[in-house]
């Protein structure tokens, strides 16, 4: 029997040691034992928000396939029904047709296109992606001072994209906390801002996310306005 070629027993020993490092992520965040806190976690969107969210990914998915098929690495996440698309086609005619397909799928209601006009990335840096991403949410975890369900983390090439429903001070938080991650060298966020009497359920929250490129310096972040992106 033939061994497996070399470049490939290589990206399946880099596949293993990432589930690994996932999963101690995985344990802190469901023990937070290296910090000793009881941690709230909760998602702050609605049971039934979430379950739309879920059925927007896996039709927007879907849609994708059906128009570009298997060229390119293309990653959909919808939060509160604001689709975020990343990852890599290979022209811009690619890039144009996935968001007019995520667009027109039912109960999306604007769409953050991320995708870049590259070769897709190479697997070890989607393992790399996936480490940051559980090493940010470990590092809210470690706040104390966050929530750490209160956020959607995607890290894409070393692009870091936050997405939640959370306060001026927590995105703040959120954003210094998450560039303080080597080997992140941006940060965008999509937040929904809401106010600490709206967290506290006063009155209804109906901020739409609007991106922000947080640059090397740190910026205040302010209020989202309803998006105008489709």
């Amino acid at each position: 029997m033939t061994s497996a070629p070399v470049g490939l027993r290589r990206a399946t020993l880099m596949v293993a040691l990432a589930a690994f490092l996932l999963s101690a992520c995985a344990q802190l965040l469901i023990s937070g034992a290296t910090t000793g806190a009881t941690v709230v976690y909760t998602d702050r969107r609605t049971p039934g928000v979430q379950a739309q969210d879920q059925t927007v990914e896996f039709k927007a998915s879907s849609r994708v396939h059906e128009t570009i098929g298997d060229r390119g690495h293309i990653t959909i996440t919808s939060y509160n029904r604001v689709v975020l698309i990343t990852g890599e086609v290979p022209v811009d005619a690619d890039r144009a047709a996935v968001e007019q397909a995520v667009a027109r799928v039912e109960g999306v209601r604007s769409t953050i296109n991320e995708l870049a006009v590259m070769p897709a990335s190479a697997v070890s840096t989607r393992i790399n992606d996936l480490v940051m991403v559980g090493m940010i949410k470990a590092t809210y975890v470690d706040a104390k001072d966050l929530q750490v369900n209160a956020f959607k983390v995607v890290v894409n090439r070393g692009t870091a994209y936050l997405m939640g429903r959370v306060t001026d001070r927590e995105a703040a938080r959120a954003v210094n906390l998450a560039r303080s991650i080597r080997g992140v060298h941006r940060v965008v966020t999509a937040f929904n801002i809401v106010s600490d009497a709206e967290l506290a359920g006063e009155r209804p929250a109906n901020a739409q996310a609007q991106p922000t490129t947080v640059p090397s310096e740190p910026v205040q972040l302010s209020p989202a306005q309803p998006s105008s992106m489709n």
